[in-house]
């Protein structure tokens, strides 16, 4: 057992919102300037630059997650976290069948699909920062079906989160935990945002640009960096758990 330094919110370029620098190969570099240990990839509704920054990972020893931040049809951001490439791109595939309207480079920024070797390979032109139409309760489901784990987002922020949209979380939503963002002390979290009540919580830092990388971690301790692993922490069974550096 040890204590594996994970940052499972990480946008790269493919995010409209994001900064251009924040290729697949230079998150990689600079999460192990930050001592990371596990990143997760979370692009807004879409997984296509994952592989990439897979690949990037493995070539310098970093455990990269493949993932997706899913907006809902309540405009309820979630991460969805899973083990292989193959089933981000089947929850990707999900995603755009639900996903309308075309992006506008003007307001909200390029898409860039990106190789590990910091190649531009095309440009995404699915409107990526809308709100898929699909349910949250349907979203949670699907993600859980394909067997990845699924995390409210930025929990403590006014908007596209399950308090600011919701008000609350529903007792009957199958949540694998809850996120707080970098602006939120997690060992204060409970008190700072009671809402979240006893869910599993971690901290992420929802980096958009390369200076957020690792500005929230969460450390998990895990046999090995596995999906199953991640699993046993959150609910703190098999003497696995999370703890905050």
């Amino acid at each position: 057992m040890r204590g594996f330094n994970a940052d499972l919110h990480i946008h790269s370029c493919l995010s409209p919102c994001c900064d251009l620098d924040m290729s697949p190969r230079a998150i990689v570099e600079r999460s192990l300037d930050r001592a990371l240990d596990i990143i997760a990839i979370c692009d807004h509704n879409s997984a296509e630059n994952v592989g990439a920054a897979m690949r990037a990972g493995e070539k310098r020893g970093l455990c990269v997650l493949p993932g997706l931040e899913i907006s809902s049809q309540e405009e309820v951001h979630t991460l969805a976290i899973f083990d292989d490439e193959g089933r981000a791109l089947r929850m990707q595939a999900l995603v755009y069948a639900h996903l309308k309207g075309t992006n506008r480079p003007e307001l909200f920024g390029d898409q860039v699909v990106a190789n590990e070797f910091d190649e531009v390979e095309g440009f995404n032109d699915r409107l990526l920062i809308g709100a898929a139409q699909l349910r949250l309760y349907d979203v949670v489901k699907e993600v859980h079906r394909l067997g990845g784990i699924s995390i409210a987002s930025h929990v403590d922020r006014p908007s596209f989160s399950i308090l600011s949209q919701l008000g609350f979380i529903p007792d009957d939503l199958d949540l694998d935990g809850v996120e707080v963002s970098r602006h939120v002390d997690p060992r204060s979290a409970r008190s700072a945002v009671p809402e979240i009540g006893l869910h599993p919580l971690i901290a992420s830092s929802d980096a958009h640009c390369l200076d957020d990388i690792g500005g929230a971690t969460t450390l998990f301790h895990l046999e090995a960096p596995t999906l199953n692993e991640f699993r046993l922490a959150l609910a703190g069974k098999a003497g696995r758990g999370v703890t905050f550096p």
